[in-house]
C-alpha cells in the first residue's frame, strides 16, 4: 500500500473512532426512542431517513474493528430506534415522514394536506430493518408489532407513487434526498421516474421479502419478491439507454393519450416516457441495486464512470456530469449541491456497485480517491464536510459532517481485504 495512503487510513479511523458517539442521540419528546442523528450541528438532534440507515451501516464497521461487546450491544437501542420511530407514525394509509425533529416548531415533517402529492420516507426503511435483522442472526421478532405499518408504507408507495407501467416517481422536488438534481428540480410536480428513487425500491421490495420470511409470513414475501422483478423489468425496459450505454432519469410529463377520433388519432403516442439524457451520478446505482445486466454495467463503467470529461474526478465522481451545462460547484445548504460536487455517499454506493460486478482496479481507485479527500480533510481542518470540489478535493461547506461520510471506513475495510460490513443486499435477479 502506498505510504500516503496508510497514513491517510490510520489517520481517519484514528478520527472516527475517537468521535462516532456524537452520532448517537437519546428519546425524548416526538422521539420515543434513542436513534442515529448525522452528527453535525447543522443536522443536529433529528433523524432522517436515508442518513441513519447508511450512518448504521458505518456504525457497524467502526463497531467490529473498535467496539466492545458491550458497545455492539448498547448500540442496538439506537440502531432499531430508528426504524421504531419513523413506524410510531405509520398507519393504515402508509405515511411516514422523511425526518422527525425532537420538539413541535422544529424540524419536523408535518403531515401534509394530501399525502399522496407529497413526497415522503425513502424507500429504505425496510433496507435498514433488514440490515439489522441480519447482525441478530435473523431475528426480526422486535419488528413484529410495527410490521403492518411498513406494509402499508410500501403499498402507499406501489399504489400512488407509481406509473401503470411499473416505474416510481416523485411527486414533487421536495426532499428527495439528491436535492437538486436537475431532472427533478423545479419540474413539475410527478413529472420524473428517477433512476436513484427505483434503484432504492428495488432493494427495499427485496428487503421487504427477507424481512417477510424471518417472519414466516412465506406467502407474502412472494409478494414482494415478484413486485421486485417487475420493478426490475420496467427500469431495464424504460431507463437504460442502449444509444449511451447508460442508466438515466425519465419524463413523465406527457399529455395522455386519447383513443378517439381527432387530433393525432392516425398514430398516437406508443411509449411510456422520454428518456432524459442528462448524466447524473443516480445512473450507477443500477449497479449498486444489482438491476443492471452485466454487459450493460460494463458499458456504465467503461463509458461513463472512467470518464473524465464527464464523472471521473480527481477526488472521485461528480454528481453531475462536468458536461451538463446545469454543471455549478457553488455551495448551498438549501437545497444541498448535486450539480457536480463530490460528496462521500455519491463515492461508496457507486464503488459498491463497482464492486457487485467485479471491476476490482476501479473499486480500489475509487477507495484510494476516497481516502485522500477524507484524509487530507481530517489533516487539514481535524474533521470532515459534507461535500467538495471535485478536482482539488476542497470543501465547500458543512464542517464537521459525519454522517455516511464514516462509510470510508467500510471501503478501507475492503481495500486492505479485511471483514466489511455492507448494507442489506438484495438476490439475484
Amino acid at each position: 500500500m502506498d505510504a500516503e495512503i496508510r497514513g491517510y487510513c490510520d489517520l481517519i479511523r484514528e478520527r472516527i473512532y475517537g468521535d462516532y458517539t456524537g452520532m448517537f442521540r437519546e428519546a425524548g419528546g416526538f422521539l420515543e426512542h434513542p436513534f442515529i442523528t448525522p452528527g453535525s450541528a447543522s443536522y443536529n438532534d433529528v433523524l432522517w431517513d436515508w442518513d441513519s440507515w447508511l450512518s448504521n451501516v458505518a456504525l457497524r464497521q467502526i463497531l467490529l474493528e473498535h467496539g466492545t461487546d458491550d458497545a455492539r450491544e448498547d448500540a442496538v437501542a439506537y440502531e432499531r430506534g430508528c426504524i421504531l420511530n419513523f413506524l410510531r407514525f405509520g398507519a393504515g394509509d402508509g405515511w411516514i415522514p422523511i425526518c422527525i425533529g425532537r420538539d413541535e416548531g422544529g424540524l419536523v415533517s408535518e403531515r401534509p394536506a394530501n399525502i399522496y402529492k407529497e413526497n415522503m420516507h425513502k424507500p429504505c426503511l425496510a433496507q435498514h430493518a433488514a440490515f439489522l435483522v441480519r447482525l441478530a442472526d435473523g431475528d426480526a421478532e422486535w419488528l413484529r408489532e410495527r410490521f403492518l405499518s411498513l406494509q402499508c408504507f410500501l403499498n402507499n408507495y406501489r399504489n400512488h407513487h407509481r406509473t401503470p407501467f411499473g416505474l416510481y416517481y416523485w411527486q414533487t422536488d421536495l426532499a428527495i434526498g439528491v436535492d437538486n438534481d436537475p431532472c427533478i428540480f423545479y419540474r413539475p410536480p410527478g413529472s420524473c421516474g428517477s433512476i436513484y428513487l427505483n434503484c432504492l425500491m428495488y432493494r427495499e421490495l427485496q428487503a421487504m421479502a427477507y424481512l417477510c420470511d424471518r417472519l414466516n409470513l412465506d406467502a407474502v414475501a412472494r409478494h414482494y419478491r415478484d413486485d421486485a422483478a417487475d420493478l426490475r423489468a420496467a427500469v431495464l425496459a424504460h431507463c437504460w439507454d442502449e444509444r449511451d450505454g447508460f442508466f438515466y432519469n425519465v419524463d413523465l410529463n406527457l399529455l395522455p393519450v386519447k383513443h378517439e377520433p381527432g387530433l393525432h388519432a392516425g398514430f398516437p403516442r406508443h411509449y411510456d416516457c422520454l428518456i432524459m439524457r442528462i448524466g447524473v451520478w443516480s445512473g450507477f446505482l443500477a449497479l449498486w441495486a444489482g438491476i443492471a445486466e452485466p454487459d450493460m454495467a460494463e458499458r456504465v463503467v467503461l463509458e461513463h464512470y472512467r470518464n473524465p470529461d464527464t464523472f471521473n474526478a480527481a477526488y472521485g465522481v461528480r454528481t453531475l456530469s462536468r458536461l451538463e451545462k446545469m454543471y455549478n460547484l457553488r455551495g448551498s445548504g438549501n437545497p444541498s449541491s448535486w450539480q457536480g460536487p463530490v460528496w462521500g455517499i455519491s463515492n461508496y454506493m457507486t464503488f459498491r456497485g463497482l464492486v457487485n460486478y467485479g471491476f476490482e482496479d476501479e473499486a480500489r481507485e475509487l477507495a484510494e480517491k476516497t481516502i485522500r479527500l477524507f484524509g487530507r480533510d481530517f489533516q487539514r481542518f481535524g474533521a470532515l464536510h459534507e461535500y467538495y470540489q471535485p478536482d482539488n478535493g476542497e470543501p465547500i461547506l458543512n464542517r464537521g459532517f459525519q454522517n455516511w461520510n464514516y462509510l470510508v471506513l467500510n471501503m478501507i475495510a475492503w481495500y486492505e481485504g479485511r471483514e466489511t460490513v455492507v448494507e442489506h443486499q438484495g438476490e439475484e435477479a
